[in-house]
Parts: structure tokens; C-alpha cells; sequence
């Protein structure tokens, strides 16, 4: 594999850069680069943009109204967006329902819901994880009755992220409780704004808003937002899981932050008084999770590669999950390490971009103890890294 980037690669990666620097609000690449909180509307705002361009669907055929990048292309304008410091873009619509839509909805179905994913009219989130049921996903119990042309939906989601601001949510229910449980599922879109849908907040460990429960009573749903067939729901969902373990990679954004540890750790003293970037042990630390982050790069690419061949994500999906999730677990670390007592207030106030209180330590230190909180997740959703090794034997070794 020729890992140099073209001519032609490197003056789309000019073109991406001049857009960027011309486009990306400055008040919304401040609170990014700084990581302080950002809102629905800073998302929204990027979105727009980047739909005006033509580019918010980097990763959609043209086909369907995505610009046909290739994989060098995709990977360079994830890279430049990351380092710019733009907000990620809601990867439920675009990267995980939409090519469920694409690969198994009806065409109706593609022309209704495809361009107001696009347009960010429709803003979704994922009904999967039930309480009891998320590594066992195929255990939910969420039933969908059909009653003439309708289903009714009764049951609860959980972790549902950024469920607060959807207007749409894909959901795996169960409409066959006599089948084997992975036959008895199906996949469903649901308008959020159907009465007897009651979405509640769960606050984080760091104090932020960004998960909920989601309850159904009594939901009815036309029969006509069923996307494929009845009980083969479990097809589509493994298919949506593998884009969304590519996606949790965020190599781009594992780069900036590898970038970031090391300005933290040039401006820290080591326990000698000299930078700790200059401390050989801690150098040899970022050196390894640079030259780790380097081959999960090599694997992402490969992966989108495939993807654009329409071949569905095979192991590697699970093996980016795994890795990419650990390398940004291990960063979030070594930064904590870096700025050694600084990193034990914990300031949730001072994420705020208006605050103008006090603030103990370095500026830059403030976000840091939250971010290690945070990312304790990223081995457990998308499917846990126990499960992830699990499937790689499964598809690989046979057992």
C-alpha cells in the first residue's frame, strides 16, 4: 500500500484547508480547540455549511448526493476538520442510518429520508441499548405490535447520546417473541415527536448532558418506516454497527489531541525543573501511542477503502473500535500525567465559555480532568472491547 498522499491529494488538501479557514465560525473552533461546552446550533451551524459546499456526506456516493470522494479524500478532509479544530458532525444520520438507508430501505424511503439527513432537517439518534440488553443487544425487549397499517411501540432505550436534540431515531424492536431472539427484531425509524415518547436526561460522571433514556408508550409508528423486512432487523443492525466501530477509530481527531499532549507537555516541568517533554520516559510514552496511532491510520484507511468497493465493514471494524478507543483512553491519560496536580480540580463551571470566575492552575489544564472522565466510555458503547476481541476470533479464527 503506497501510504503518499498523490499531487492531486495534496491540492484537495489545500482546497479543504482555504474552505476551512474561510467557513469554520471562529467562536465555534475556539470552544472545539478549547474544548470548552458547545451547543446544538455550533453543530448545526457546521453542518449547514458543509452542506452548502456539497461536503457534509463526505463518506455518501454521489448517487445518493455525497460528493463520491475517494478513500485518500475522505480521510484528508476528516484530518484538516479535526486539526482545524471543527466540531464532529452527528455521525447518526450521516454515517450510521443513512447507509442502512442506502444498502436496504425502498427508494421512497431514500428520497424521503436521504436529502433531509443531507440538509440536517432531520437530526436522528440510535435506539439500541436497552437497560439488561447492550453487549446482549439481541436481548432487547422493546415489542412492536402491528395493528393494521401501524406498529405500536412499547419499551425503553437507554444511553441514548444526544437523544435531547433528535427529531428522529432509528430503533431495533422486538416484533416476533416466538423467534429465536436474533430472528424476531426489526428495524424502525421513528418520528421523536410522536406522542408517547418521553425522553429523560442521564448527567455523566463529568456533569455533562449528553446521554439519555428514551421510554415508548403506546408509540404508534406507520408501518410505511419500516426498513426492510419484518424480523430481519438484525441484519441491518449488524451492518450500521460496523460503520459505527470505523467510526469510533477518530484517528483525525486522536491526531490533534497527540498534537495538544504534546504543548502541554512542553509547557509542564518535569520534577526537574526542565519541560517534561524533555523527560526520556515520558517522551518514550508519547512515542508509542504516536508510532500506535500511525498503524490504527494505516487500518482506517484500508477500511474506508473497502467501503467505497461496498464491501461491508469485516473485522477490522471491530479491530479500529478496539484500538482507536484505547489510544484515545491512553492520550486523555498522559495528559492528565502531564499536568500532575493541576489535574485534580475538576472545574465543570469553567467549561462554560462565559465563565469569568476563577480558575485553579493552567488555563489549558481546566477541560482535561473532564476529558479523562469522559472517555472512559469509548471501550464500552459501540459494543464493548470484550466483545470486540470476541467477534475478531469468531470471523478470523473460527471459534
Amino acid at each position: 500500500m503506497d501510504l503518499n498522499f498523490t499531487a492531486a491529494d495534496e491540492a484537495f488538501r489545500a482546497e479543504v484547508r482555504s474552505f476551512i479557514e474561510r467557513k469554520l465560525p471562529a467562536d465555534i473552533r475556539r470552544k472545539v480547540l478549547e474544548s470548552q461546552r458547545l451547543v446544538k446550533d455550533d453543530y448545526y451551524r457546521w453542518h449547514v455549511l458543509l452542506h452548502e459546499q456539497g461536503w457534509v456526506a463526505a463518506n455518501w456516493p454521489k448517487e445518493f448526493g455525497g460528493p463520491g470522494w475517494n478513500a485518500a479524500q475522505q480521510h484528508i478532509f476528516e484530518e484538516e476538520c479535526a486539526d482545524a479544530g471543527a466540531p464532529i458532525l452527528s455521525p447518526f444520520g450521516l454515517r450510521m442510518v443513512a447507509p442502512v438507508i442506502m444498502a436496504f430501505a425502498s427508494p421512497a424511503q431514500q428520497q424521503y429520508y436521504l436529502p433531509r439527513i443531507r440538509s440536517g432537517e432531520h437530526w436522528w439518534c440510535q435506539g439500541y441499548s436497552e437497560p439488561g440488553s447492550g453487549s446482549d443487544l439481541a436481548s432487547l425487549r422493546t415489542r412492536a405490535e402491528r395493528v393494521g397499517d401501524k406498529y405500536i411501540v412499547n419499551g425503553q432505550k437507554t444511553w441514548t447520546t444526544l437523544g435531547h436534540h433528535a427529531n428522529w431515531i432509528f430503533c431495533l424492536v422486538r416484533t416476533n417473541a416466538e423467534a429465536r431472539k436474533q430472528e424476531g427484531i426489526s428495524f424502525l425509524l421513528i418520528d421523536m415527536n410522536t406522542p408517547g415518547i418521553t425522553v429523560r436526561p442521564i448527567i455523566m460522571i463529568d456533569g455533562e448532558h449528553e446521554v439519555n433514556e428514551v421510554w415508548f408508550e403506546n408509540v404508534e409508528v406507520p408501518v410505511g418506516n419500516l426498513i426492510g423486512e419484518e424480523n430481519k432487523g438484525w441484519t441491518y443492525a449488524k451492518y450500521l454497527l460496523g460503520h459505527e466501530r470505523t467510526n469510533i477509530a477518530e484517528v483525525g481527531r486522536s491526531k490533534r489531541r497527540l498534537k495538544r499532549l504534546k504543548e502541554i507537555a512542553a509547557q509542564q516541568p518535569g520534577s526537574d525543573g526542565k519541560p517534561l517533554l524533555q523527560d526520556v520516559r515520558f517522551r518514550d510514552r508519547i512515542a508509542q501511542v504516536e508510532i500506535e496511532l500511525m498503524a490504527l491510520e494505516i487500518t482506517n484507511l484500508r477500511v474506508i477503502a473497502a467501503d467505497m468497493e461496498k464491501r461491508a465493514p469485516g473485522p477490522e471494524a471491530s479491530l479500529l473500535k478496539i484500538r482507536g478507543s484505547e489510544i484515545q483512553q491512553t492520550l486523555t491519560e498522559l495528559m492528565m500525567q502531564a499536568l500532575g496536580h493541576d489535574a485534580l480540580p475538576f472545574q465543570h463551571a469553567a467549561m462554560d465559555p462565559e465563565y469569568a470566575g476563577e480558575v485553579i492552575g493552567p488555563g489549558y489544564g481546566v477541560p482535561l480532568s473532564g476529558q479523562y472522565f469522559n472517555f472512559r466510555k469509548t471501550t464500552i458503547y459501540g459494543g464493548s472491547n470484550e466483545i470486540q476481541r470476541n467477534i475478531i476470533s469468531k470471523m478470523i479464527l473460527g471459534f
